[in-house]
């Protein structure tokens, strides 16, 4: 049986330089012994050169030191422990056709029907809860339509022990995919380092051991449970996502999504999928999604042309937040006929 993909805790309370050499001519050997024979018959008349003043030792222009490069942050054998099993991991899923990334096809057809049910199951259900010593429960309880109301503006943050290689890979993987979820669901989301209020975490273990006083600065309201939850992440849970509200609002204020840098490059890029459109609002996981990265299955790695319907349906205007499953689910049913009449989009 796959393990889950991930979990979602959601609380409501040098320079190059190209030289082009043009118009260059050979002399000839005849051509050049002329060239010294004139010059052998010239007079010239000895100039005695003008003295040059000495140059102040102030005034000396110092070339700029040369920075050393700073060396790449060691990691524990632990951390490296982990890259090899999380490799494994991965070679095993896709070696069994799972993880797929072809959004869909023929062979996972839907109706109407289904993508409403299964809005109502992943937009109205949450998918796990948080016990007072910090452990993520798998419990399915109903719950509100939550979402975000202001514009989500997106931080990357990098743990010391991630390679240069690696953020420069996952920022344009963000960007991409942040662009995507912003035409497809209509709502206001950009990456910024401005005021951010939804932080991706790519911490490597020794990152993430020593991460709780940054979180705090990033989330004052964080309880200890869920601040216990993301400090000792146990092995199977690849990554993470926490939604805050303040007060009894369905509305997010804040997210933290947390993903672990030892993964593999196609595991992390479904981790940057699934936990930042679950911190959307799309918080639970249902067996029957399919095709749906919100599916403990791990049939589809990526974002499926049936979740962009499923965040589309999330922010359509005819939704309120805070509304109740009765309320939520006649209305889904009247959208996903409207969308599908006219073709997913």
């Amino acid at each position: 049986m796959a393990q889950p993909l991930a979990t979602t805790l959601v609380l409501l309370p040098g320079l190059n330089k190209l030289i082009k050499v043009t118009g260059g001519t050979w002399k000839t050997a005849a051509g050049l012994s002329a060239l010294l024979s004139l010059a052998a018959c010239d007079v010239f008349t000895p100039v005695t050169p003008s003295p040059v003043p000495p140059v102040r030792p102030d005034t000396i222009v110092q070339p700029e030191p040369v920075p050393t490069p700073t060396p790449p942050v060691q990691r524990s054998d632990e951390s490296l422990a982990l890259s090899t099993h999380y490799q494994r991991v991965e070679n095993d899923l896709v070696a069994r056709g799972l993880l797929r990334t072809d959004g869909g096809g023929p062979d996972t057809t839907f109706t109407d029907t289904i993508l409403a049910r299964n809005f109502v199951r992943i937009a109205l259900f949450n998918e796990n809860t948080v016990t007072e010593a910090g452990e993520i429960l798998p419990t399915s309880t109903i719950s509100t339509l939550r979402r975000w109301e202001q514009p989500v503006r997106f931080a990357v943050e990098y743990g010391a022990t991630i390679p240069d290689e690696q953020r420069e890979k996952d920022s344009q993987n963000i960007q991409d995919y942040i662009s995507r979820l912003n035409r497809v669901s209509g709502h206001p989301m950009s990456l910024s380092d401005e005021d951010p209020n939804f932080y991706i975490l790519m911490l490597n273990e020794d990152d993430r051991l020593g991460y709780e006083e940054r979180l705090r600065q990033i989330a004052p309201s964080i309880d200890d449970a869920s601040l216990r939850a993301l400090m000792n992440l146990p092995r199977d849970t690849l990554c993470v996502v926490l939604g805050l509200s303040r007060g009894n609002s369905s509305a997010y204020s804040k997210s933290i999504a947390l993903i672990r840098g030892e993964h593999p490059d196609l595991t992390r890029l479904a981790c940057i999928h699934e936990e930042i459109a679950q911190g959307l609002g799309l918080a639970n996981d249902s067996p029957q999604a399919r095709p749906s990265i919100f599916n403990d299955d791990e049939e589809f790695g990526l974002l499926t042309t049936h979740d962009e319907l499923l965040l589309k349906m999330l922010y359509d205007d005819r939704f309120t937040t805070s509304m109740a499953a009765a309320q939520a689910a006649p209305i889904a049913r009247r959208i996903a006929t409207e969308l599908l009449d006219r073709g997913p989009s």
